[in-house]
């Protein structure tokens, strides 16, 4: 990894690109965030670079948390995210990584938290068909049906699917293009949707697998 920014997710709109055709685009606030802090192998035990990103009222930390931005002489961040670059010799603590460093029809890799839909069953959570609604089906059309098993081995393997908590979990969406960056506004466009809510914080990456 090269090039990476956390930023937040603000919608989904559509541009036209230069032949006038249509594009669905989401647009994310990224950026610009500072680097705190380097790990380094020898000291760590690992190389990685610390950023952070967004503004916090100091109420809102903890006082280790208020004493290390204080340390470091910057403003409270929201969110911190360390990220194993290739070279992390290329960054320094205090510098502020903004938008530019993507360019158009870069890909890029975005990881984010999916929108929490509560409790779901089995239907909605893994697509299982609903049963005869005639002939004595009862009131459980929309019900798992049985997961019991026989005497051998009396037991419910695990991993059985069954109604549970559906969302809210970390997903990677890999190879968007770059679409248009607008620097003075710390906005980038990415083509086709990212996970989470308008407003999440996620973060973006170049791309590992290039297709």
């Amino acid at each position: 990894m090269k090039k990476a920014i956390i930023g937040k997710k603000i919608g989904m709109t559509q541009i036209f690109n230069e032949n006038g055709k249509v594009v669905p685009v989401t647009v994310i606030e990224a950026g610009p965030c500072v680097v705190l802090s380097k790990k380094t192998k020898e000291k760590h035990g690992y190389s990685a670079v610390q950023f952070g990103y967004g503004s916090v009222k100091s109420k809102n930390l903890n006082r280790p948390q208020r004493k290390f931005f204080e340390k470091l002489g910057q403003e409270f961040k929201k969110k911190l995210l360390e990220f194993r670059f290739n070279e992390s010799d290329n960054f320094n603590v205090g510098d502020i990584i903004s938008v530019d460093i993507f360019s158009v029809g870069d890909s890029v890799d975005v990881v984010g938290t999916s929108k929490g839909k509560g409790w779901a069953g089995v239907i909605k959570r893994w697509n299982f068909r609903r049963l005869k609604e005639s002939h004595g089906s009862g009131p459980v059309v929309r019900k798992g049906g049985s997961i019991g098993a026989c005497s051998d081995p009396s037991r419910v393997f695990k991993g059985m699917k069954s109604a549970g908590r559906l969302g809210f979990d970390r997903v990677t969406i890999q190879n968007l293009k770059v679409v248009k960056i607008c620097k003075d506004k710390n906005l980038i466009a990415l083509k086709g949707s990212i996970p989470g809510p308008s407003g999440s914080i996620i973060h973006v990456k170049d791309s590992v697998k290039v297709r």
